[in-house]
């Protein structure tokens, strides 16, 4: 791997870290389209389960509380109803498919925390109700973006915005939800797969990254608005959107 891929992997651990810790999501969704265009996908994935799962873990404590359990167990048993169709497209899917499909995810999410934005917070839309069928359909999306792309975010917090649930409920039960699925995709990965021992190592390198901008994370999340927040969230993940479907558009082209 070159300086410039390590640089930039570094920095976008570092980045994506800082986005989670500062609002409580964001890690894998800012990763995962940066990390496609660094290195090979199948490693790019790896890559961010493994630091995503281990970020997850490390900020879990002092959340139980706030977590909804029933809400958590639906979504968890979606997500494993839903993996196996992402595993099967991981082993089989093409690379340029999965740069578009994580770059048209970026920015689909991007556009909606624009449009929520647009309307105010105090009158955030609630289009339908939750359900315990939704939030098992919600899990399985989410499930099967995990193992595809490494992105199980998107899928669940779209969900729980649309639905109108609670700020303090989206959060801890969001990163309790990351903790068990990618916790359970990585497992999915090193048994039906496998882990290179290079992915390992790498992620090895990278974690101190991911942990120093967890810390800068929530020293600026302390200083930020919920109005500053947003916009500084959808600057970045509609750049990293563009950027993955450029990066894209630039392979398809050279063909």
């Amino acid at each position: 791997m070159s300086i410039f891929a390590w640089a930039g992997l570094a920095v976008t651990t570092f980045g994506a870290a800082l986005l989670q810790a500062a609002g409580g999501f964001g890690f894998a969704v800012l990763a995962a389209p940066l990390y496609l265009t660094l290195i090979a996908p199948a490693n790019a994935v790896q890559l961010v389960i493994i630091i995503a799962t281990a970020l997850t873990v490390a900020v879990l404590p002092g959340l139980w509380r706030a977590v909804a359990p029933g809400l958590l167990l639906r979504l968890a048993l979606g997500s494993l109803i839903g993996m196996p169709a992402g595993l099967a497209a991981f082993r089989y899917s093409n690379p340029l498919v999965v740069r578009v499909a994580a770059g048209t995810t970026i920015l689909a999410f991007a556009g909606l925390l624009a449009a929520l934005r647009r309307r105010g917070a105090s009158r955030q839309p609630t289009l339908f109700t939750m359900s315990r069928s939704r939030d098992v359909a919600a899990g399985a999306v989410s499930g099967a973006a995990a193992a595809l792309v490494g992105m199980a975010g998107p899928p669940v917090l779209i969900y729980l915005l649309l639905a109108g649930a609670a700020s303090q409920t989206i959060r801890a039960t969001l990163l309790a939800f990351f903790s068990l699925v990618y916790a359970a995709t990585l497992a999915a990965h090193a048994a039906t797969i496998g882990v290179p021992a290079q992915n390992w190592i790498a992620s090895g390198i990278l974690l101190p990254f991911a942990f120093v901008g967890g810390v800068v994370g929530r020293s600026l999340g302390d200083r930020l608005n919920e109005g500053g927040f947003a916009v500084l969230a959808i600057a970045l993940l509609a750049g990293a959107g563009l950027f993955t479907l450029a990066a894209a558009a630039g392979v398809f082209a050279g063909r």
